[in-house]
């Protein structure tokens, strides 16, 4: 007799656990005259967002193992702003790679993660976030690519592609190692775009 088949949740190795990847793209920075593009601040709109990020973080649970943040001012102030919503410490990263990067660099960059990391934040910049969240969840064509190759839901993928503003947050699970990430091998599973409320004074 033959053996049955196994079905995709027993033919998983070992070594092929779920993965969840959360990208954040920088708070809302200002634009300050004589000021280089790493060394801009976040604005107003920016300081009030980025702990809005942090509450949206510590209330979808499941908080990351590690986060790779980019150098650049506005970037690594956005996460401290948000960690400082979260009841514990991240351990954090400054990844110049991240600053810059498109999204196949980026995905060089996830390749190189310890397995150890079950959840990974990822804090950087458009258009390469865009570029990558579309890499994984839509296939190898990215924005002009299939959608959905993984079955990620259509309408996020439809936002993402139509703007990934300051402060969004998507969320991606898969199946595997870091380095076997491959396009289009991705779920996305949410997006968030959280905001801090004007002070009305």
């Amino acid at each position: 007799m033959q053996p049955s088949p196994e079905s995709p949740e027993q033919s998983r190795s070992a070594d092929a656990r779920p993965r969840r990847l959360s990208v954040l793209r920088h708070a809302k920075s200002a634009w300050p005259k004589g000021v280089a593009d790493q060394d801009r601040p976040l604005g107003p709109r920016g300081l009030r967002d980025a702990p809005a990020v942090g509450r949206f973080l510590a209330e979808a649970g499941g908080l990351p193992d590690l986060v790779l943040c980019s150098p650049a001012r506005r970037a690594r102030h956005t996460w401290e702003l948000a960690a400082a919503e979260l009841d514990r410490a991240v351990p954090t990263r400054h990844d110049p790679r991240l600053y810059g990067a498109d999204g196949p660099e980026l995905l060089d960059v996830l390749h190189g993660v310890s397995d150890e990391v079950g959840t990974l934040l990822l804090v950087g910049h458009n258009p390469g976030l865009e570029d990558l969240i579309l890499l994984l969840a839509a296939g190898a064509g990215g924005a002009g690519g299939a959608a959905g190759a993984a079955g990620s839901d259509e309408d996020l993928l439809d936002r993402v592609r139509t703007k990934f503003p300051t402060s969004a947050v998507a969320v991606l699970t898969w199946y595997g190692t870091w380095a076997g990430l491959r396009p289009g091998a991705a779920l996305l599973t949410d997006l968030a775009i959280p905001r801090g409320v004007r002070d009305p004074s």
